[in-house]
């Protein structure tokens, strides 16, 4: 018996038993719930796993997807700035190290401060913020690119600033930092890591 019978069948009962109005459409509505309540996917939601996870995923569909995609990228976010908050506490240590009790020029100074921060933040990073099972020396190769071309930079730039313009060396060696974590940032999350996030398993 198709839908439409059913439901022209049970209305000509209703009409034969003299209910009309909003009386009818309220039992109407309460068969076609009773109906709906047969039907055996209906309890297959609550009682198997499988079939509440496929439910879900068409219930919530693309929006649950992306928020937990944002939620991840959000943590990911935070892990690095606390290890590169880290990272520059080892940097600003070593350098005032250099700087007040070596008294040696700028230059040697920032550079051995970066190589030291450079060693600790990839540590970190790779392990705990990108979780990464990628190959340590290519992974570590990419990085030294990076900082092929951001160590000369910076390191010229801030001499020029405080050797020249007279600036503060550790205002310099701070922007230099800021700068540092942006575009390491990005740099790591697309290219030294952005085929190997979340692939590194936990030893039993």
């Amino acid at each position: 018996m198709s839908k439409d019978r059913r439901k022209t069948g049970i209305s000509s009962t209703l009409a034969e038993d003299g209910i009309h109005g909003q009386d009818k459409v309220l039992i109407l509505w309460q068969k076609q719930f009773m109906q709906f309540l047969a039907v055996p996917q209906f309890y297959g939601f609550f009682r198997f796993p499988e079939i509440r996870k496929r439910n879900l995923e068409l219930f919530v569909g693309r929006e649950y997807s992306q928020t937990m995609s944002k939620k991840t990228e959000f943590l990911r976010t935070v892990k690095f700035t606390l290890f590169s908050i880290s990272a520059g506490l080892v940097q600003i240590l070593a350098f005032t190290l250099m700087n007040e009790l070596l008294n040696l020029p700028y230059w040697p100074c920032y550079l051995t401060s970066l190589i030291l921060s450079v060693v600790w933040n990839f540590t970190l990073n790779r392990k705990y913020t990108f979780k990464s099972a990628n190959n340590v020396p290519v992974a570590m190769a990419k990085v030294l690119c990076y900082y092929a071309v951001f160590t000369p930079l910076s390191t010229l730039l801030g001499n020029y600033l405080v050797e020249s313009l007279l600036w503060n060396a550790y205002l310099v060696t701070a922007l230099n930092m800021i700068m540092n974590f942006v575009t390491e940032y990005l740099f790591d999350r697309f290219v030294v890591f952005r085929d190997s996030i979340d692939t590194r398993v936990k030893k039993a």
